[in-house]
């Protein structure tokens, strides 16, 4: 690394915190001053409201993250090379014998690197905190209760109970419906109440420990579905093993709950039959395509600002946004189209397949 790439990758990473800390503080206040007033509305103290304020928004920092890395990585870099070529550094370096394909080098290399952050923050950092980012503004540090109504559990079981508190891990009136093959009910466990067991405790993946559990299984001589006629036996039954953890409820109860998730877990819930393969297959494209993009949108600006005339990076820097957010833009519709059939990858690509051409033009026109 030579002394020219020490200086610019400092000046990046000076660039990127402070465009980091802007844009961050920015989405958290718009978000803010459009939210207040769920926050404030269950009137609950003052401390209570700045506990809930801080815990929602610490909690999407990394999603806030996710989805500005690129746009971060883009004005970082582009205002590094701006205060290059504003203060005359341009004209020297190049007076130097050092190509403008060289100073692009390093600042290429930094958004590879930021490209690497987004993946670990979405990979791993998001899907751990999944089941907090699912909460709403109103339920900020998860104490409201909620109903819970036939989620897909483990041994093909449907699980509803009329109230789950998150905050003590216990369900009211919890049922859970066992379907044989042919989809019917073959037997239910119901109970006043169950709590959530740490699943370190067990090999699976959990327990339910229920308060007067009952399971009640269908006769095998009676082919008849359970209801009010059906010849049943009856056990008392005190454990309930399931999938489902009050975080993974939570999680589950979200609109949003499988952007939240990890390659392998969606791979998982595909090999489980929970849900629809075309579904995750865009969201897969989409994860894959997005550093690609990202990488783009830095490839489309800095070709504006490798130059050494100083006088004219606002007309350069007005050009660059424009070309850089119709990319933006396109890039975002594309993300939340799902088309069905053989096109059903298309939105997800078509800014790489329809930019891509345009950087090779960009960096073939840099006079260097």
């Amino acid at each position: 690394m030579t002394i020219l790439d020490r200086y610019i990758l400092r000046s990046l990473i000076v660039n990127y915190l402070i465009a980091l800390a802007v844009m961050m503080s920015l989405y958290i206040v718009l978000d803010l001053l459009v939210n207040m007033d769920e926050f404030t509305e269950s009137g609950a103290p003052a401390e209570t409201v700045i506990a809930g304020i801080v815990s929602y928004y610490g909690n999407n920092l990394v999603l806030y993250f996710a989805q500005l890395s690129g746009v971060i990585t883009l004005f970082a870099c582009l205002a590094a090379v701006a205060r290059m070529r504003r203060q005359h550094e341009m004209t020297a370096i190049l007076a130097s014998g050092v190509s403008m394909y060289r100073i692009a080098a390093p600042v290429i290399a930094f958004g590879l690197f930021t490209g690497t952050l987004w993946f670990v923050d979405t990979e791993l950092i998001i899907p751990s905190v999944a089941h907090k980012l699912a909460r709403r503004h109103d339920d900020a540090l998860g104490q409201k209760t909620f109903g819970v109504w036939f989620l897909r559990d483990r041994d093909n079981a449907l699980l509803s109970a009329q109230r789950l508190d998150p905050s003590t891990s216990t369900m009211k009136r919890m049922l859970a419906m066992y379907r044989d093959d042919s989809g019917r009910v073959s037997h239910v466990v119901h109970a006043e109440q169950a709590r959530w067991v740490p699943d370190e405790l067990y090999d699976s993946g959990g327990v339910w420990e229920l308060d007067r559990g009952l399971l009640q299984r269908r006769r095998t001589a009676d082919r008849d579905s359970l209801g009010p006629h059906s010849r049943v036996e009856t056990e008392p039954i005190r454990y309930y093993q399931s999938d489902l953890s009050p975080e993974a409820i939570q999680l589950r109860q979200s609109s949003q709950w499988v952007q939240y998730l990890g390659s392998f877990q969606l791979a998982r819930l595909v090999e489980d039959g929970e849900l629809d393969s075309r579904r995750i297959q865009h969201i897969k494209h989409v994860r894959f395509t997005t550093p690609i993009v990202n990488l783009i949108l830095l490839l489309l600006g800095l070709p504006f600002m490798l130059g050494a005339a100083p006088g004219s990076v606002l007309n350069d820097g007005a050009r660059c946004l424009a070309v850089c957010g119709l990319c933006f833009l396109l890039a975002f519709a594309g993300q939340n189209v799902n088309l069905d059939g053989p096109l059903a990858a298309l939105p997800s690509w078509l800014p790489i397949f329809l930019f891509t051409p345009v950087v090779v033009v960009l960096f073939d026109r840099v006079r260097t």
